[in-house]
């Protein structure tokens, strides 16, 4: 199992790790971790860390998600605004066109797509986009809280009332998506509140539901709390195997160790 360690600027440990899991023959997943090269436009833009889980069969979801996370990044490094949540943004919809694009140009790839989480953490802020069911989560102070929610059918209903939160990642249709990259004309993302901020021993995690679809939150918090990016990722690959691996696996983890 190799982690993939980040080569990365003082102020954060980043890890991530992807695994097709025990039922799938591929892996439709893809991520990366992106941060200038130059020290000033470090300040402005500060580091990206994204995730995708695509859909639409081998070939389809996983050029899907390995366009999501490319043209996010391409995008967001290309960006002159001071306002990363405006520039995330901004590579979100191009992604969105580029994968409706690549489908009508090859028909075999009709109904391809892909969720897409992005955070960005710039010295204290922290600004994220989001689409689909793959997660962001932040631990602090020995306790998780879940930054994103779910573009999904059972997502609705748990927001309606009509289905408890605890049953609802056992649910039967809880794959079945309301929003995705690459599907349909409109683009539904989710974006950061105002203010919110990264404190020194802050944990980020963004995982598909291959992680958290078998792995429980408090399972989550301990695997964070006690270990290092690199030995959680592969603590908790190991876990979601154990449980049958239904999905791939697939997460990043970024340590705050002081301001960045």
């Amino acid at each position: 199992m190799f982690v993939d360690c980040m080569n990365v600027r003082p102020g954060v440990e980043v890890a991530g790790l992807s695994d097709v899991g025990c039922q799938r023959e591929n892996n439709e997943d893809s991520y990366l971790y992106w941060e200038p090269t130059d020290d000033e436009e470090f300040k402005r833009k500060g580091r990206l860390a994204i995730i995708a889980d695509g859909m639409g069969g081998h070939q389809g979801g996983l050029e899907a998600s390995q366009l999501a996370v490319e043209t996010v990044r391409e995008v967001y490094d290309a960006g002159f605004r001071d306002d990363p949540q405006a520039m995330l943004m901004e590579g979100f919809a191009a992604a969105h066109a580029r994968i409706l694009d690549y489908a009508d140009r090859h028909t075999t790839f009709y109904g391809m797509g892909t969720t897409c989480t992005a955070v960005v953490v710039r010295g204290r802020q922290m600004y994220f986009a989001h689409v689909g069911d793959s997660r962001l989560y932040r631990v602090r102070d020995q306790r998780i809280e879940r930054l994103t929610r779910d573009h999904s059918y059972v997502g609705r209903l748990v927001e309606s009332g009509l289905v408890r939160a605890e049953d609802a990642e056992k649910h039967p249709q809880r794959h079945i998506l309301t929003a995705a990259l690459g599907a349909g004309l409109d683009l539904q993302v989710d974006s950061a509140g105002p203010g919110l901020q990264v404190e020194a021993g802050d944990a980020l995690l963004l995982c598909t539901d291959g992680l958290w679809g078998v792995v429980t939150e408090e399972e989550l918090e301990s695997a964070l709390r006690n270990s290092s990016p690199a030995e959680s990722c592969a603590s908790l690959v190991k876990l979601a195997r154990a449980r049958g691996g239904p999905d791939n696996i697939t997460m990043q983890i970024l340590r705050v160790l002081h301001e960045s």
